[in-house]
């Protein structure tokens, strides 16, 4: 697909490739189809000239855009892989990371080497953080323009043209996931699974030449720019980015569903078909955005080590979830991708697009996803839970995510079950839900008894509405966060719920907390310490 990319670029160079936008939605462009395949040119002399050969490893710490996507189709044309650099990470992760990726050059544009430097505090405050990169072992370069205290720039002006890699098979992206500090775990993706991957992106989405399509990810761009589609970066802004969708009318939507979320919020308008991933998707969230004007909505289901593994259309969603159907439907493998549960029930898929290793360890081309889930009676693949979230609760298993989507009842934004200790040493299980904007409470207490009511053993000992925290890149539920913040407000209503002093010295009932209740009473009548099922 890359090597597509590099040839598709090189026809009618003048249209546009990468979009931009204003803050009045108008698109605005920043790269020609001449333009990426000119900087990819540019950046392979320069980094062959550097000595990085095939099989060399190249850190890249750049924004998404243009120059990075260039620095990929440069790294792909030498045979370099490339090593993700994540400045969301922290420095302790990152410095870990690398010691295991060992790069021999690291390419980092100013604002990547400002959060490592002068602009430290400033970017403490959006959770960006970076080590000295200069400190790292390897050689640094900037690439594009160069501030004051930077790296010296990558140098381009080289008219030797490299050689292209061979027709081999090899390392091709580290990307880092989960892990620790002590022991951190990359993903690598070979040249045949990077490939796969795109392959199978291409006929999910099937992009149309010259119509927009609006999504950041490298798996959004590539496709899309190979088939002849511009493709316009979504604006950070949620406001601005509902103008961007109205003038754009892109023929294809990925944004992450908290991007949809707040986007809906503002009044954003969908056209054309719209896909979202790397966090759950209910079906309430995708029928929100057909509701808005999509011609279709799905759900993708996918991993780092595998993507994309599933889609799902809301219809299909909708309707097995109307039939309390158990789980979270992701929809059936796509081509080539193999899926079976293990023992445990824990999801284990294969396919050409699965990851070709552990950076460290032995190929396996079975991938171990972490989700617990069970196929249908169509092989359909639906998620029952992490298999880490188990909630042990009088001597029984609980798998949250078997039950959560039960919760997403309309007014319901999103909603997650966590474990809370007891004193007894046992653990209570709380339903944290968060409410739509302008949703009534009264009216989602309602909404949720019939839900609450089917959950039979697992049924919560207490409801609370509040925010979930999220987290990572793509911005998923926290659900460790989740689970502190349900402990302290747990706290909080027994406290509050207790009897307490007036101002004369007299006893009085205490605030009662109407966001936290236990299920079959009302908020207000709940005094927060039974610790049962609420019956």
């Amino acid at each position: 697909m890359l090597d597509t990319l590099d040839r598709a670029l090189r026809r009618e160079p003048h249209r546009p490739a990468v979009l931009g936008t204003t803050r009045t939605g108008a698109p605005r462009v920043r790269a020609t189809r001449g333009d990426l395949a000119d900087l990819a040119d540019r950046y392979a002399a320069a980094l062959h000239a550097r000595g990085l050969t095939p099989g060399a490893t190249l850190g890249v710490a750049v924004r998404p855009g243009p120059r990075a996507l260039a620095v990929m189709l440069a790294a792909w044309r030498l045979g370099v892989r490339v090593a993700v650099l994540d400045p969301g990470a922290g420095p302790d992760v990152l410095r870990s990371r690398l010691a295991l990726a060992c790069p021999d050059l690291v390419l980092a544009d100013a604002a990547a080497q400002a959060v490592a430097g002068w602009a430290r505090p400033l970017a403490r405050r959006a959770r960006l953080a970076l080590p000295d990169l200069t400190r790292l072992g390897g050689p640094v370069v900037t690439l594009g323009p160069r501030l004051p205290g930077c790296a010296p720039a990558l140098e381009t002006d080289v008219s030797a043209r490299p050689p292209r890699a061979g027709e081999g098979d090899g390392d091709a992206v580290i990307v880092f996931t989960s892990g620790t500090t002590s022991r951190p775990r990359g993903v690598v993706h070979s040249r045949s699974s990077l490939a796969a991957g795109m392959a199978t992106v291409t006929d999910l989405v099937r992009p149309a030449a010259g119509r927009p399509v609006l999504g950041g990810t490298f798996f959004v761009l590539v496709p899309s720019l190979a088939g002849g589609a511009p493709v316009a970066l979504p604006a950070r802004s949620p406001r601005v980015l509902a103008r961007q969708l109205r003038r754009l009318h892109p023929q294809a939507t990925y944004l992450t569903p908290p991007q949809l979320r707040a986007a809906l919020a503002v009044g954003a308008p969908f056209t054309g078909r719209v896909w979202t991933g790397s966090a759950p998707a209910g079906a309430g969230l995708l029928s929100r955005v057909k509701q808005a004007g999509a011609e279709e909505a799905w759900g993708v289901y996918a991993l780092t080590e595998l993507f994309p593994a599933a889609a799902v259309e809301q219809s299909d969603k909708a309707a097995y979830e109307a039939d309390a159907g158990a789980g979270d439907l992701v929809g059936a493998p796509l081509p080539g991708v193999v899926a079976k549960p293990g023992p445990d029930g824990e999801l284990y898929l294969s396919g050409p697009g699965a990851r070709h290793r552990y950076l460290g360890e032995q190929p396996d081309p079975w991938v171990a996803t972490g989700d617990r889930a069970h196929l249908d009676d169509t092989g359909r693949i639906v998620l029952e839970g992490r298999v880490k979230d188990m909630v042990l609760r009088h001597a029984e298993n609980i798998y949250p995510g078997l039950y959560e989507p039960a919760l997403h009842v309309p007014g319901v934004e999103l909603a997650l079950l966590v474990g809370v200790p007891a004193q007894d040493g046992d653990e209570r299980l709380v339903a944290v839900v968060q409410p739509a904007p302008g949703t009534d409470r009264r009216r989602l207490h309602t909404a949720l008894a019939g839900p609450l009511r089917r959950m039979g053993t697992a049924r919560p000992d207490a409801v609370l509405l509040a925010e979930i925290p999220l987290s990572g890149r793509s911005r998923k539920p926290d659900r460790a966060a989740t689970a502190l913040l349900a402990a302290g407000r747990w706290r909080e209503a027994v406290r509050m719920t207790r009897p307490a002093p007036s101002a004369h010295g007299r006893r009085t009932a205490g605030r009662s907390a109407d966001d936290c209740w236990a299920p079959g009473q009302s908020p207000r009548s709940w005094s927060g310490t039974s610790g049962g099922t609420g019956e």
